[in-house]
């Protein structure tokens, strides 16, 4: 199972989101994960009475969530998820990365036009229909291998300058977890501070991820439009992950914490999505702040 699972939040729309990502993206399917109760819901979810809860797109086998709720918390680029094309491993690589661009830029907004860059020679950044950010990119010669998704976040406004520390935290709660490729800016550059992380990647839980500081202003930061879900075995490592994570009180929910970076998370059993049958287990959830798995009805 995934370990860690970015989270996008919807507008009531995950399953057209799905579809499009479905449409756009290759080797890529969705499904409805879990519905919401047909009856129980508080007063202001009773609109949602059997309507899709959650929504699991699969990028190839990696997991993304569309959560389906209101309008809350439109994702923004603090989070994007890159898509690495690499030709050494499929020939028609750079092909399907252009038709990959063309779909997701589609009614999107393009914030880094594709085309050749120092790091790649064919890199784009834009922001899709719905508000979330990807970054296509060619693998250049010789480059380590990474996955074809990796979410990567972007230290902005109130997290100016703060990737590294943040990833300081992170590889060290985690197992598994290593910094791969790291590079830093020599001077000050913008908001950016000489030292700061130009880019980085690195694992957690085996899993890759990367945290770039932005080098340029931003009134944007971390929210819960795009959260990380973190699959517990246990209470014990529930436990120890928020310990660790959640250091915004009021931003603590239904097992959602935000860290002392913005980062929003949610840490979970791993089998949530079953425990969650009844209408009784989901009051039960919307009633916790950290999860605790003993008090879910049996």
């Amino acid at each position: 199972m995934q370990k860690i699972v970015p989270n996008i939040w919807c507008d009531g729309n995950a399953e057209e989101v799905a579809a499009f990502y479905a449409s756009v993206l290759p080797n890529t399917t969705g499904r409805v994960q879990a519905r919401y109760p047909s009856d129980g819901l508080p007063e202001f979810q009773q609109e949602m009475a059997g309507k899709p809860l959650t929504v699991e797109v699969l990028i190839g086998d990696y997991q993304v969530v569309l959560i389906n709720a209101g309008p809350e918390f439109p994702p923004n680029p603090s989070i994007s998820l890159m898509l690495s094309f690499d030709p050494a491993q499929d020939p028609d690589a750079v092909v399907v990365l252009d038709r990959v661009w063309a779909g997701l830029s589609d009614g999107g907004e393009v914030l880094m036009e594709l085309g050749e860059y120092p790091f790649s020679p064919r890199y784009g950044w834009v922001r899709d229909r719905y508000g979330v950010g990807w970054q296509v990119f060619e693998s250049p010669d010789g480059s380590p291998p990474r996955p074809f998704v990796m979410p990567l976040l972007l230290f902005g406004g109130a997290a100016q300058n703060q990737a590294g520390p943040a990833i300081a935290l992170y590889t060290w709660l985690f197992d598994d977890a290593e910094v791969g490729v790291r590079v830093d800016y020599e001077s000050a550059e913008g908001p950016v501070s000489a030292g700061s992380v130009r880019y980085a990647d690195f694992t957690l839980s085996g899993e890759w991820l990367a945290a770039m500081d932005s080098a340029l202003p931003h009134d944007f930061s971390f929210t819960c439009g795009v959260s990380l879900q973190v699959n517990c075995a246990d209470q014990a490592e529930i436990d120890r992950y928020w310990e660790s994570l959640s250091a915004v009180p009021e931003a603590e929910q239904c097992g959602w914490c935000a860290d002392r970076f913005g980062v929003s998370w949610q840490v979970v059993p791993a089998d949530l999505e079953s425990a969650m049958v009844t209408p009784e287990a989901y009051t039960a959830m919307m009633g916790m702040k950290k999860i605790v798995i003993a008090d879910f009805p049996d």
